[in-house]
């Protein structure tokens, strides 16, 4: 049993009989003795207005109170009233103490102080004015920050570890890191491999142990781009992070496998930061466009847009799981629809289509669709322009994809497939080459990579071309789809493995004619299956024999 003080007589009450209770003090207060120790008055007035809006009886049940709530004392109780209460008496001379519910206090906003804000924030990039400040505004990465993430479960409980965001442009690696910096309560230090170098990194170093050793204050340093540090350069990186003296978060787009110290790596988490989905890409495009029409209407003074589902769906498309480029086609749009645009006596909206915004960005921006037809269009080109040995019309069409922001290892894997499919037997250093233009892809990584790419499509270009075991190949593969027989016909017995005494006994290996042990390694001896006989896929020609009657 819990027992509880009655806020009208001071008796102690079981908590599961205070409502009752509370009925029979307020009704019968004649009855009610005095408390036994009447608290100080200067006590006694904010104990019964620390909570004005509710009474103990709704506290307890969960129920609203009303606006006004009387409790009444003997004549003989005196009471320190606060500016909020008042004295009334009933005409059998009790003394009621009335509580007013003060208003709540409702924060006003200057408009002009709002408008001048907006606009200072409307000469910022779209993607900084949209950067989230917490984590529940944080869209995508639901593996690390959703419920139950675990790099979630880190920021929150302040105890990030030193770690590596790896990912694609776009796909909030900074904005995580920031995201950290409000959470935490350690110093936060933002740098870049790109404008800070290896002084600026000694002297935060060394601002973070005189931190530590003045307020016991960790320091994390974030470190924007790090792959842009060399291998040497990232040395310096170790020592501090393995004494603890700061806690190290990295940024980087490239594999951290190939661009980051072997050691520097062993000390830190990495962690993957995937592709935005279309759903995701959706939601921040539709927040900007609610960022882009209030700027719209409030400082610019012109109508605001109302994008389609496909024109939505189209933006979303062309960014490929890119945040930021998503957001910077929605400013390209709305730069153009600030000037060009026409409307119906009455309107006040532009809306935007699909086809609009395809026109649109063809004027002003370089559309290359990885997902879209562009992607499929333009590698179909820079494919058949090697065939056709043109090697100039190869580069433009390089050109055109690493411009348009192509993922260079996928164009350097289909040089890979080139390498054998078009050059194969005539030109055997090509495959070896097309392998080392990948692993230059991976180690250096653009822009230094591009001209490795174009060495590669050039040499593909210009090498003889042969089809032999590509067609050879395609020849094989639809008889063992077409022909059940001839994809299950049995091993002869002599080509077989014997690798135990059992197997030898039953003719496994036996009569089979080791070649070198003969002159010139030439024996007679059957290879295929005895159900299928003696077949030829490679016949020696390596192109075609129809000449061209455009030539």
């Amino acid at each position: 049993m819990r027992l509880i003080n009655c806020p009208v007589c001071q008796r102690k009450v079981d908590i599961a009989l205070i409502n009752k209770h509370l009925d029979t003090c307020t009704e019968q207060p004649e009855s009610v003795p005095p408390p036994a120790a009447p608290a100080p008055a200067t006590e006694t007035a904010p104990e019964l207005t620390s909570q004005p809006a509710k009474s103990v009886s709704s506290l307890l049940t969960g129920t609203k109170s009303t606006k006004k709530s009387s409790y009444k004392y003997e004549n003989s109780q005196k009471r320190t009233l606060s500016d909020s209460q008042s004295l009334s008496s009933d005409h059998e001379g009790n003394t009621s103490i009335e509580i007013v519910e003060p208003e709540p206090k409702v924060r006003k906003t200057d408009p002009a102080d709002e408008l001048r804000l907006l606009k200072a924030q409307a000469k910022l990039p779209l993607a900084e004015r949209l950067r989230p400040s917490s984590l529940e505004d944080y869209i995508g990465q639901e593996h690390l920050v959703g419920e139950g993430g675990i790099l979630r479960g880190f920021i929150q409980n302040d105890r990030v570890p030193s770690l590596i965001l790896w990912g694609y442009p776009g796909t909030g690696k900074t904005t995580l890191a920031r995201l950290i910096s409000h959470a935490t309560k350690s110093r936060f230090i933002e740098l870049s491999a790109t404008s800070n170098g290896i002084s600026d990194c000694k002297r935060v170093f060394e601002e973070a142990r005189n931190e530590y050793k003045l307020t016991k204050r960790h320091t994390i340093v974030f470190i924007d781009e790090i792959h842009r540090f060399n291998k040497a350069q990232q040395d310096i990186f170790l020592p501090h992070v393995e004494k603890g003296t700061i806690t190290l978060v990295g940024a980087t787009t490239e594999n951290p496998s190939f661009q980051l110290n072997s050691a520097l790596l062993s000390r830190c988490r990495v962690f993957v930061l995937n592709r935005l989905t279309s759903d995701e890409l959706h939601k921040i495009v539709s927040k900007a466009l609610l960022v882009i029409n209030k700027t719209r209407k409030l400082v610019h003074n012109v109508p605001i847009l109302r994008f389609n589902k496909e024109a939505i769906g189209y933006i979303c498309n062309i960014a490929d799981g890119d945040s930021r480029s998503a957001l910077n086609l929605l400013e390209l749009a709305d730069s153009h629809f600030m000037t060009n645009y026409s409307l119906e006596p009455g309107k006040h909206v532009i809306e935007v289509n699909a086809e609009q915004l395809r026109e649109v960005l063809k004027r002003t921006h370089m559309v290359y669709d990885r997902v879209g037809d562009a992607h499929y269009d333009t590698i179909s080109a820079f494919h058949k322009s090697i065939r056709g040995s043109n090697a100039d019309a190869a580069m433009y069409y390089l050109g055109r994809m690493l411009k348009g922001g192509e993922n260079p290892l996928y164009i350097a894997r289909r040089m890979i497939r080139i390498a054998s499919e078009d050059v194969g037997v005539l030109d055997d250093s090509c495959l070896p080459f097309a392998i080392a233009t990948y692993q230059a892809v991976q180690f250096v990584g653009l822009p230094e990579a591009d001209l490795a790419l174009v060495h590669c499509a050039v040499k593909l270009a210009r090498a003889p071309k042969s089809v032999e075991i590509y067609r050879g190949w395609n020849e094989l593969n639809a008889k063992l789809d077409s022909e059940p027989e001839f994809a299950s016909a049995s091993i002869p017995l002599h080509l077989r493995n014997a690798p135990t005494k059992l197997m030898k006994e039953v003719g496994y290996s036996k009569g089979y004619k080791y070649n070198p042990d003969y002159k010139d390694g030439r024996v007679k001896q059957e290879y295929f299956p005895e159900q299928i006989g003696e077949m030829q896929f490679l016949t020696g020609q390596h192109l075609g024999l129809t000449p061209d009657p455009d030539l």
